[in-house]
């Protein structure tokens, strides 16, 4: 149930977030198929700034206080992109 309202929580944040700031590019969250309560996000901003900015907005406070004692664990990895692929989107 804890997953749940986890996931729930998560999901509203991260819609949100793509949908109102245009300088968050891409959320994708996972969960581990043999523990899924381990949570891996990722999130990719056009810079720094843009994360920063994101991380002081309503909705990402809101995320933070709702799911505060669910989280047991939380590491930040800051990371620099070598490369990305995805299909071109298909209009069927």
């Amino acid at each position: 149930m804890q997953l749940k309202k986890y996931a729930t929580a998560l999901n509203v944040q991260m819609n949100t977030a793509i949908r109102f700031k245009p300088r968050v590019l891409i959320y994708y969250a996972v969960a581990d198929k043999s523990n899924p309560s381990n949570i891996t996000i990722l999130e990719i901003y056009v810079d720094t700034a843009a994360y920063k900015a994101h991380i002081e907005t309503a909705h990402f406070k809101k995320y933070k206080e709702t799911v505060k004692d669910m989280v047991r664990s939380l590491e930040l990895v800051d990371v620099t992109l070598l490369n990305s692929a995805k299909k071109p989107v298909c209009k069927i």
